[in-house]
């Protein structure tokens, strides 16, 4: 769906509105000629934009995580494909989603409660629960209990990535209660229009996907919740039509990739995909790549991740892929959650015994949904899902299933980051070049204003979680 343009409006007044520190502060700031008390419709608005721009932009996607699981590649400037990072190179998302999208999800909570809509409070919790869940999956222990309230919680206390990932179900499950497709409705939602139907099914969905990130630690809750999910009746995502996405429209509002993409040329498709969906005739490469630009026997070309800048240089631009246009493109969707990904998480279920079903069936449904998503032809996914190389094998459900979510999440490389060092598939060839002693990173680093505004919160999460250093394997990732 497209972005409304009467709560954008209001989006670039919103934005800082919610992050002053002190009462005091906040009074002398005040335009007197505004509504002291900001709309909830505008508010949601502005986070949902906020949040997302963040999650698909380039520090926590780009130029991180999309590098680490081999989606894309550097072809100049390679440095952040080499694993070479400072702590500030990860202060974007920590700052975005604590001092603009938690802070403005407790304040539209707040006002949902004085108004009596329990779904404006319900909604703003769920995506308060995929914001900390984004936290904790990359850089393991955060603030949770105390975020959020700065008046009483100056210096946040970080809470271990257990007690985050637990209190997020219990989150999502008091969310779930709130909403009602026959209460009041909601504005400003620019994901799923005020449909709190969708939004119900998103929530289990969110819910089944942290489920699966505690099952290897916490089987026991992880089976629990989905009979709960069962119970409760609303369901998962039912089609692509259900994927919690985010259209942009045109500029200043579009994609993120779009802007990078104009502005420089620092990205190409990674060598390790393109060869695997060649190798599979996976029609979705022309729609993750472009064909080069000089004419090539091979048309795709993807950049090996690590190299040199050298290196890199030598290949050239015309030479090789650029991302494919799909991605490029000013209105292309940030996709959070997708209908595909729910069906690879509901066959993993299976081949877990939290769920009774078919694994084989739920695992060829969510690979039909991905090319679905891409418009690929009924004719050409019929014929890709009867090659030997794709089908399921139940002794072996990680792989297949890691190796098929990977090439589904193509683009989102937060949760194909998580994904990958939670079922340690496909097996990936660390950079060329890397600077981790052939390693690939296993989390993000804590921001240094941490280390100095939070100092004590900061060295008791790094004694209980280990060093702040890019090799620190998280509590969820077991093996």
């Amino acid at each position: 769906m497209k972005i409304n343009s009467k709560h954008i409006a209001g989006l670039f007044l919103l934005l800082g509105l919610t992050t002053s520190c002190k009462d005091e502060l906040a009074k002398v700031n005040q335009n007197q000629n505004e509504a002291e008390t900001p709309q909830p419709a505008y508010l949601l608005t502005s986070t949902i934009k906020t949040t997302t721009d963040s999650y698909w932009g380039i520090s926590n996607n780009l130029a991180s995580s999309l590098l680490f699981v081999q989606h894309w590649a550097r072809i100049q400037y390679t440095d952040p494909d080499r694993y070479i990072f400072t702590n500030n190179d990860f202060n974007e998302g920590w700052s975005t989603w604590y001092s603009k999208s938690i802070s403005q999800l407790k304040i539209i909570q707040k006002l949902a409660e004085n108004t009596g809509n329990d779904n404006y409070k319900g909604v703003a919790i769920v995506l308060q629960s995929w914001v900390f869940s984004l936290l904790t999956d990359a850089y393991g222990e955060i603030p949770y209990t105390e975020a959020g309230n700065i008046d009483v919680y100056l210096t946040p206390h970080y809470d271990t990535q257990e007690k985050v990932y637990t209190g997020v179900l219990n989150d999502l499950k008091s969310a779930q209660a709130l909403l009602n497709p026959n209460g009041k409705n909601i504005e400003g939602d620019i994901i799923y229009n005020g449909s709190i139907a969708q939004w119900k099914r998103f929530t289990n969905a969110l819910r089944l996907r942290i489920a699966l990130r505690i099952a290897d630690r916490l089987p026991n809750l992880s089976k629990t919740t989905l009979q709960e999910i069962a119970a409760e009746g609303s369901g998962y995502l039912t089609s692509n039509a259900d994927n919690a996405q985010l259209i942009y429209r045109d500029a200043p509002y579009r994609n993120p990739v779009s802007a990078s993409f104009e502005a420089r040329e620092d990205y190409r498709v990674s060598k390790t995909i393109v060869d695997k969906l060649r190798s599979l005739n996976d029609p979705r490469l022309g729609i993750y790549a472009d064909t080069t630009t000089t004419s090539t026997p091979e048309k795709y070309i993807g950049v090996p991740n690590g190299l040199t800048a050298s290196d890199a240089s030598n290949l050239g631009f015309a030479r090789t892929s650029r991302p494919g246009i799909y991605f490029r493109d000013p209105h292309a969707p940030a996709v959070i959650l997708s209908f595909s990904e729910t069906l690879f998480s509901l066959s993993e279920a299976v081949g877990r015994g939290f769920i009774t079903g078919d694994a084989a069936d739920y695992y060829q449904k969510a690979i039909r949904a991905s090319l679905e998503q891409y418009n690929i032809s009924n004719d050409q996914i019929v014929s890709y899902l009867s090659q030997t190389a794709i089908k399921f094998d139940s002794n072996r459900y990680k792989k297949s299933i890691g190796e098929q979510k990977w090439i589904a999440l193509y683009g989102q490389g937060l949760e194909a980051f998580a994904e990958w060092r939670r079922l340690d598939y496909p097996q990936l060839t660390p950079a060329k070049a890397g600077a981790l002693n052939g390693k690939i990173p296993l989390r993000f680093l804590y921001p240094g204003t941490e280390q100095s505004l939070n100092g004590t919160s900061y060295k008791e999460a790094i004694a209980r979680q280990g060093s702040n250093t890019l090799l620190t394997k998280l509590w969820f990732d077991v093996e």
